[in-house]
């Protein structure tokens, strides 16, 4: 075997492991979801605290190798529990039918969006820096709202950006993946973005077709 062709299957051996450790993360999500239902509503906003440190943590230190398999688990099992109050306020006030709909088209646009960028004979590197600064911008959005609440409609337009935008960065993501050398060291931190990136779509999907059922 040559030296290319060895990459190149090692490569696509480390991609199944980075999705796999992706649908595992999910599986674990959801536990912490069904865990959410039994916190006590104070402890919250802890919670999101400490979810929050832990991925600047994560961000910062992504260089040295600090993101393991126990970071990847535990993390997607918080941000389960974090995410349940979402999910439970959307089935009090629009309905199963909804969250069910967001769930199920979350999955359709990552696949699409995932075969896209694998796909694709271009590079999207490009776009790294426009979606960095969209998410930025949409993280301050975020940090004023707490301060100032948008309007239903703001929060329609806020989130129609970050379905566009988590999209994008799903087919970012996989193109990357495609064009780079993974190594195992890689595969818990990769299957953390592939986590973030649909977490964040099914929250702004959720949000959309909530202000949607309302109309």
């Amino acid at each position: 075997m040559s030296q290319s062709a060895y990459y190149e299957v090692t490569n696509h051996e480390n991609m199944n492991a980075v999705l796999k450790a992706f649908m595992l993360s999910l599986g674990i999500a959801v536990l912490g979801m069904c865990v959410g239902t039994i916190v006590p509503p104070a402890l919250f906003l802890p919670l999101i605290v400490i979810e929050v440190l832990l991925l600047l943590g994560a961000f910062f230190l992504r260089k040295r190798k600090a993101v393991g398999y126990s970071f990847l688990y535990f993390f997607t099992f918080l941000s389960g529990v974090t995410t349940y109050p979402i999910v439970a306020y959307y089935l009090q006030t629009s309905g199963a039918q909804v969250v069910l709909g967001a769930f199920a088209s979350t999955f359709v646009v990552f696949f699409v969006m995932a075969v896209a960028g694998v796909k694709t004979k271009r590079d999207l590197s490009f776009l790294g820096g426009l979606l960095l600064t969209v998410l930025l911008a949409l993280i301050t959005l975020s940090i004023m709202n707490l301060f100032w609440p948008f309007s239903s409609t703001a929060m329609f337009v806020y989130s129609i950006i970050g379905t566009v935008l988590f999209s994008a960065y799903i087919m970012y993501d996989f193109n990357q993946m495609k064009r780079m050398t993974i190594t195992n060291e890689m595969v818990p931190l990769l299957a953390l973005n592939l986590y973030l990136d649909f977490i964040n779509l099914f929250i702004n999907l959720l949000r959309v077709l909530g202000f949607l059922s309302k109309e």
